[in-house]
């Protein structure tokens, strides 16, 4: 190696170790101190390999927030077991936001550096932040964020259910008011009260309220942040589709596969980008109903299935009663046209559904799950596998061969005492 190449590694490894160090080890004598400030905290297990896979990114996020007010953590909970009961962990790794001795907030999404980050950032702060300068408006809306706005006074019943919803949803979305002045600036039409999103360079407007009742306001308001906090077209994981199963919306998925280095092959890139024109250019038509998305693992989409999916493919999968629906064309069949009068077919309840959330399927889904996860094990390592399988099987089959030979014995046993006794009386 050249010694620029000695140069850039040893940078490197400094950033590297000066990263880690921004995270703080604790000890069950956290429970002292957490009252004193902002916490992140990771839980974790030293064996566990999704624990092992967050290192890295934990170190960076300690790193990004080291100017902050927010303070990072880890502790072991194996070495610590008091602190799981204490926190009610339930799986490793868990992050949580802690604010004093109240507020608990447990991380529930892809756990990467930025949705981490942001995810304190929007903790750390109160649930609606206001924005009085200009330059702080533009460098939200440059930013790939979403965010909700209101604009108004301070009082009336608009502002209790934003700031009410804004406290239920700030885990996940961020909340911010905009001054009068910047109100007259950018909002010239709007003459009351409003709430609006901006994402994807575009403001949306939530509904007129004038004529909404109170309690219709507060669900119209809370559904519509809800569907709004996502953007148009997003990538699902199995860290976060449980939050888009709970807009109570039709997921379609373009399932496609990506490598390592995350990169789509072509025809699939060309798939994904053709069912992202449908909602891009008819986003009236289907936003209501449905949120787009693809997905990247076929296997969580299997898993949806229960069936492994020939790649790429369509699948709509209902959040409220979790059923799913195919199309009747193979995937390089299918174009934009096809895929409206397939999506209408869902709404009309005239398309043929699987799945669902009865006894059989339940059953079926927990047999396929463990099937898939047996046939991984033995395609990443047969050996272990084999023995973690057969060690089982060997103590059964012993215990099966010493209670039927015990049986044998204790005949053997008894003929024997009886031949024995006749000799005795001859």
């Amino acid at each position: 190696m050249t010694s620029i190449s000695f140069l850039v590694l040893g940078i490197c490894i400094l950033f590297y170790l000066s990263s880690a160090s921004r995270v703080l080890e604790l000890s069950d004598r956290f429970l002292e101190v957490k009252k004193d400030g902002h916490w992140l905290v990771m839980f974790y297990a030293p064996w566990c390999a999704h624990c092992k896979r967050l290192e890295p990114i934990w170190a960076h996020v300690a790193q990004a927030l080291y100017n902050t007010n927010i303070r990072v953590g880890k502790i072991d909970c194996t070495k610590y077991t008091s602190m799981s009961s204490t926190f009610s962990i339930s799986g490793f790794p868990t992050i949580m936001f802690l604010k004093g001795d109240i507020k608990e907030f447990t991380f529930q999404g892809d756990r990467t550096k930025d949705e981490i980050i942001n995810f304190a950032l929007r903790l750390s702060g109160p649930p609606v932040q206001q924005i009085t300068r200009q330059e702080s408006l533009d460098a939200l809306k440059s930013s790939d964020n979403i965010f909700f706005c209101y604009t108004g006074p301070y009082d009336g019943r608009l502002w209790e259910f934003y700031y009410d919803v804004a406290e239920r949803f700030q885990p996940h979305s961020f909340f911010y008011s905009l001054s009068p002045e910047l109100t007259k600036k950018h909002l010239k039409e709007e003459k009351g009260p409003s709430v609006f999103v901006y994402k994807e360079n575009t403001l949306y407007m939530f509904p007129n309220v004038t004529d909404m009742e109170t309690e219709n306001l507060n669900v119209s308001l809370t559904k519509w942040v809800n569907h709004e906090r996502f953007g148009t077209f997003v990538k699902i994981t199995r860290g976060n589709i449980h939050q888009f199963m709970q807009t109570s919306k039709f997921l379609v998925l373009a399932v496609v596969i990506e490598n390592k280095l995350e990169e789509v092959p072509e025809e699939m890139i060309a798939f994904r980008n053709m069912i992202k024109s449908v909602i891009i250019n008819h986003r009236e038509k289907f936003h209501r109903w449905f949120q787009f998305g693809w997905v990247a693992t076929p296997d969580l989409a299997n898993s949806i299935a229960m069936t492994e999916l020939p790649l790429p493919y369509l699948l709509v999968v209902n959040s409220t009663t979790n059923h799913h629906h195919f199309p009747d064309d193979e995937a390089h069949y299918l174009t934009p046209e096809v895929v409206h009068m397939f999506l209408d077919s869902i709404v009309n309840q005239t398309a043929p559904s699987y799945g669902g959330n009865s006894l059989p399927v339940k059953l079926y889904r927990t047999y396929f799950e463990a099937r898939t996860t047996l046939s991984e094990m033995w395609r990443g390592n047969p050996v272990l596998t084999g023995v973690l399988l057969g060690l089982p099987m060997g103590f059964l089959t012993l215990i099966c061969y010493s209670i039927c030979c015990a049986d044998i014995l204790d005949a053997d046993e008894e003929e024997d005492e009886g031949d024995y006794s006749h000799e005795k009386k001859d």
